[in-house]
This record gives C-alpha cells, sequence and structure tokens, in this order.
C-alpha cells in the first residue's frame, strides 16, 4: 500500500510539472469590456484598432489602484464622458452602453465562456457586425480578439498594460 500511494504521488507531482496549461477562468464577479467593428473591411477593423488602442491606457489609469468590483464600477461610470471623448474624437457612428450586455458564447484556450447577459462596458462602432476586442476591466484579464484576414493568432495577457505593445504590432498588421 505504501509502494501504491508513493507511485501515486510521483505521478501526480510529473503531471502538474508537465502540465503548463493555465486556464483562466473569468470570475462571477466581473466587469467585461468590448470594441464591436462595424464590419471585417480593413478599415472598419483598423478604426476598432485605433480606438481600442487610445482606450486602453485611459482604463488602465482609471482602474489600475482599484481593487474592488464596487471601486472599478464606480471609476467607470465617472469616467464614461471621458471614454466617449476618446471615441467620439475617432467617429461620429457609435454608441457606449454600461450595464447588461449579451456576449455570445466564445471558446479561449481550451476554456468555453457561455454566452449571456454581463455586466460591462460595450462600444459599438457602426452597424456592430465585424470582429471585436474582447477584455475584462476587473479583474484585469484581456483576450485580444485575432482579426481573420490579417493577423493569425490571438495573444493573451494578464494585464491590460502589457497589451499596448501588442496593439502596436496588430495595427501594422492590419495597415
Amino acid at each position: 500500500m505504501k509502494k501504491i500511494t508513493i507511485f501515486l504521488f510521483v505521478l501526480t507531482i510529473i503531471f502538474f510539472l508537465t502540465n503548463n496549461n493555465q486556464k483562466v477562468v473569468i470570475p462571477k464577479d466581473s466587469i467585461r469590456f468590448r470594441i464591436i467593428a462595424n464590419s471585417n473591411a480593413k478599415e472598419d477593423q483598423l478604426l476598432k484598432w485605433n480606438i481600442t488602442k487610445k482606450l486602453v491606457p485611459n482604463l488602465d489609469s482609471i482602474l489600475n489602484t482599484f481593487s474592488s468590483l464596487d471601486e472599478s464600477r464606480n471609476q467607470i461610470k465617472r469616467n464614461l464622458t471621458n471614454i466617449e471623448k476618446v471615441v467620439k474624437n475617432n467617429t461620429d457612428n457609435y454608441s457606449i452602453n454600461y450595464g447588461m450586455n449579451y456576449f455570445p458564447e466564445k471558446t479561449y484556450n481550451d476554456v468555453t465562456y457561455k454566452e449571456g447577459n454581463y455586466e460591462s462596458l460595450v462600444i459599438t462602432l457602426g452597424d456592430g457586425l465585424g470582429d471585436n476586442f474582447w477584455c475584462v476591466l476587473f479583474p484585469p484579464l484581456c483576450l485580444l480578439e485575432a482579426d481573420k484576414d490579417n493577423i493569425d493568432d490571438i495573444t493573451y495577457t494578464t494585464y491590460v498594460k502589457k497589451t499596448l505593445n501588442k496593439f502596436n504590432n496588430l495595427t501594422k498588421n492590419i495597415k
């Protein structure tokens, strides 16, 4: 019995040491963020990425000192006018909604996020029929959607701040 226990213990350790796939699950108490492009046309996708590049530093500076859902929620609400200014400086055809918004089912890194209505900040550009930028503002977790036609992979990062370099590289590929 002792040999079996030791054997199972060693197998368990080997499994954990060789299994490097970290799966990140969005917690139930979170605030999602989404920018939906007008279409998948190159210019619409570029507009989405340009707005995203400008909003991420603003959102990061708004939320980087808050560690609770309520604090983050209040900061987003207080800064909706500033968020809208960034979007409006880039396009006149948009809508912004902070509240319960629909998100379709998404599978990322073998984790399926169920469709449903989630507390979120959603910016819809034009008709909102294109690929979207998808992120979680609280806790900070970003998933960068790949543009099907121009970008080959999906990049994951755990901190919004780290996405800025990725945005610069991604938008170079879109131009």
